[in-house]
């Protein structure tokens, strides 16, 4: 309205209406994932402070621009979030409902100033109503209508929340032309270097196109950098999605996500935020069975749904898994043959992994009726067409009665990366420099081959690593024009994966790669992460460093069914499968071992600092579990130790090690060891004895910590006589930490609490305890503390911690 007093052209009003479009779209995309979490811990001052500051910002923004409706909605949410704030009200579930209607509406409004560029005449009282009548106290008159008083701490809030919101908005398509200038400065740049080299320019000059080519990459990685987003902009709205399709199909569902911080490029996040949310959707529907079906299957009555990310290498894995009733192949097949999309005999030759596949073709469709969510047949086939499009795949991970997985894998980028050129088969191939961690000549003295198990094994300084030969890996011949002194080893590692050796014909130069997804069945095979155009203007493939490492087992295997006739190939694919398999590894103690691959959950790199010592025992917190390790003592090194996790089928084991170095098939010779302990008796593997550790006496041992660890629920403390609320500010955070559930004394629900606190002077201001319950008090004062033995003083962490853990046990070390 200033602006427009002034004479300000109507194209600056049109500016700051697309900036406040843009600002409230990203608000109220937070705002509902974060009412959500809100309503499941109303507690948390810390989120209810920060809806607060977003609708405070969108009434802020709109009075500006004079937007009555949208201030007024903005407003009367405010009000109920203030009050709830000022302990006026109560925050309950239709609180949070009503709020999330004023979220939908405030939505809407700005859906429709984007398309006609004013706010549209309409009634917000019924919203507005339903607000005010869900709390306990009602909105005063005087409230309504000005802005309350606010302290100096929380205009200092608002005024610092306001500062993180500034920024410059930068139209899509100008990012884009951006972008594409780039890539033809890049592409051009590429082809002077291979000039310059072919020329042999004089040093000056290439002195000076190497400061051009730095100038060059550093503006390329600032522009990439724009391009790219936190993920967690693409989980903002799944929270409310679940939480309403819940509701509406009677189900109860956890839903969390984890990985918020991985940054993709904005348009992959564009392409895949409506396959995700179809993904997610399709859990809800067809995947979490109702109450009733779960209760029957020994299930919990609340369901998991769970979306994480994770970089790997130049791509992106967005997982989505739910606790459902899983795939079964042998449905899926029926409902095909129903639906008239193969024959019985069509159904009957498919693999079961074949059959899981059966849920993309087009038409088809698992629901039993069509629904406002699902069950037209145009959903997963969509989902994978528009991954393929963008160099996605999708890949199912199936547990028929437990649960569904649907991985997504797309690149990180479709812009620019620094690649590795290689030659293998007379053809040029590009590798991540990202996941290149040495280059070697292959006939170097620090590097030795071994055949091992019918595959290769490269040493290189002592340590070990699985090779790969890249010709193999794509069923090419060698070429035989190639030099034998050029071959080289890359040693890789694929994200979070184990690192390998890549063994090529000839390594080529480094250049900034300009990555492009490939044909739909060239990324089907898994091998490749796009195509790219180097500077010698011929087009070549990216690996994917992980779907090499993939493929190389399946190559082994089809090559040795290929290898024998038709029925000796059946019979060699049984005694395969029958074999028992042995994960050779580096102990810590740098002794070659080995284990049986089907005592192996997986196998986890973590934090050192994720290793703790309580009551006498090393355990590990891996995300919210903690398991019990096989060590003596803590890791004394910083960094990242390797846990491999036994598994029994009830409870969880982790043994540390240095290395994985193979999966071989068990020997039959063992020379069993003289007594039981943890070796159970040694082998030859390619010559070298490895000593078997045997999982029973393992298991044996630690089985009854693990099993406690898993299944023991954790303790709650009640914490009584908390007049100033020391207690809920200072203490609460240390006994959350140290594993306990913390309540107030009218809080615990009916639960039997298994200590009580006492915060007061006054021993008779907390009530009695109980005769099952024991009681400590915490004393204000050293003096007061060692005048009593069932007292401890409350900035004593260590002596309150021990006295839990004397009359509760649990928790964990803090």
């Amino acid at each position: 309205m200033v602006a427009a007093r002034l004479g300000a052209p109507v194209t600056a009003m049109d500016d700051l209406l697309n900036d406040f479009l843009a600002e409230t779209s990203e608000i109220l995309a937070e705002a509902g994932g974060a009412l959500v979490a809100w309503e499941a811990d109303p507690a948390d001052r810390e989120r209810l402070d920060a809806i607060f500051r977003f609708v405070h910002t969108i009434k802020g923004s709109s009075g500006f621009l004079s937007l009555p409706r949208v201030t007024a909605l903005a407003h009367a949410a405010e009000d109920a979030l203030d009050q709830v704030r000022r302990g006026q009200r109560q925050a309950d579930a239709a609180l949070v409902t009503a709020v999330l209607g004023i979220v939908d509406r405030l939505s809407d409004l700005c859906a429709a100033l984007g398309t006609q560029g004013s706010e549209p005449a309409g009634d917000d009282s019924a919203v507005i109503a339903a607000l005010a009548s869900t709390g306990s106290a009602p909105v005063a008159p005087a409230e309504s209508a000005a802005e309350p008083a606010r302290s100096d701490a929380e205009a200092d809030d608002l005024s610092v929340d306001l500062q993180a919101w500034r920024s410059i908005r930068v139209p899509l398509p100008l990012l884009d032309s951006v972008m594409t200038g780039v890539t033809d400065i890049v592409l051009a740049r590429n082809e002077f270097s291979r000039m310059l080299r072919e020329s042999g320019a004089d040093a000056s000059l290439v002195a000076s196109f190497d400061r051009l080519s730095d100038s060059i990459a550093a503006m390329r990685q600032s522009v990439s950098h724009m391009r790219m987003q936190r993920i967690d902009k693409l989980f903002a709205p799944l929270p409310r999605i679940v939480r309403d399709l819940a509701q509406d199909l009677g189900k109860k569902v956890e839903f969390s996500a984890t990985g918020g911080e991985v940054e993709l490029d904005r348009e992959m996040m564009e392409n895949i935020r409506d396959p995700l949310i179809h993904i997610v959707r399709n859990a809800l529907d067809h995947g979490i069975e109702p109450l009733d079906q779960r209760v029957a299957a020994g299930k919990s009555v609340t369901a998991t749904l769970s979306v994480s990310a994770r970089q790997s290498g130049n791509q992106i894995e967005i997982e989505v898994r739910d606790d459902g009733r899983g795939l079964s192949p042998d449905a899926l097949a029926a409902k095909a043959i129903a639906s008239r999309i193969l024959t019985a005999a069509e159904a009957r030759a498919l693999s079961p992994k074949d059959k899981l596949e059966l849920i993309f073709r087009p038409g088809f469709s698992t629901a039993a009726k069509v629904t406002s969510v699902s069950g037209r047949g145009v959903g997963m086939d969509i989902v994978k067409a528009n991954l393929e499009r963008i160099g996605g795949i999708v890949e199912l991970r199936n547990e028929e009665g437990r649960g569904l997985a649907i991985v997504l894998r797309v690149p990180m980028t479709l812009t620019i990366i620094s690649g590795l050129m290689v030659r293998a088969a007379a053809q040029y191939f590009a590798i991540p420099r990202g996941a290149v961690r040495e280059i070697l000549l292959e006939n170097s003295d620090s590097v030795r081959i071994d055949r091992v198990g019918g595959g290769e094994l490269v040493t290189v300084r002592g340590e070990q690593f699985p090779l790969l030969r890249l010709e193999t890996i794509l069923d090419c011949d060698v070429d035989e024009s190639d030099d034998a002194d050029e071959r080289a080893i890359v040693i890789v590692r694929p994200g979070q994966g184990l690192s390998y050796a890549i063994s090529v014909a000839a390594i080529h130069d480094h250049e900034e790669l300009v990555i492009k997804p490939a044909a739909p069945p060239i990324m089907a095979t898994g091998l490749y992460a796009g195509t790219t155009l180097p500077d010698n203007g011929r087009p070549v493939l990216l690996l994917d460093v992980q779907g090499v490492m993939a493929a190389a087992a399946i190559d082994a295997s089809e090559s040795g069914r290929a290898a024998a006739g038709a029925g000796e190939a059946e019979d060699a694919a049984a005694s395969v499968r029958d074999a028992a398999q042995l994960l050779l590894f580096r102990d810590i103690d740098q002794r070659l071992r080995g284990v049986r691959l089907s005592v192996i959950e997986r196998v986890e790199e973590v934090p050192v600092l994720a290793l703790f010592e309580s009551a006498g025992q090393v355990r590990a917190q891996i995300g919210e579990q903690i398991f019990p390790v096989h060590a003596d003592r803590l890791p004394d090194t910083q960094g990242t130790v390797k846990l491999l996790r036994l598994h029994d089928g009830r409870a969880v084991l982790c043994y540390p090690i240095d290395a994985v170095i193979d999966i071989v098939r068990l020997p039959d010779a063992v020379q069993p060891a003289a007594t039981p302990g943890l070796i159970a008796g040694v082998v030859l593997v390619g010559g070298e004895p490895v000593e078997v550790i045997d999982p029973f006496w393992l298991m044996e041992r630690y089985a009854p910590v693990a099993a406690s660890l898993v299944e023991t629920r954790q303790p709650l403390c009640t914490l009584a006589g908390d007049q100033d609320g020391w207690g809920d500010n200072f203490l609460a955070p240390l006994l959350r930490q140290a594993g306990y559930r913390v309540a107030g004394s009218d809080e615990a629900g009916g639960e039997r609490p298994d200590v009580m606190l006492c915060l007061a002077d006054d021993p008779a201001q907390c009530g009695v305890a109980g005769d099952d319950v024991p009681m400590i008090r915490l004393r204000a004062s050293l003096e007061a503390a060692a005048s009593d033995e069932e007292s401890v003083y409350r900035y004593d962490r260590q002596a309150l911690l021990e006295a839990l853990r004397r009359r509760v046990g649990g928790g964990r070390a803090a």
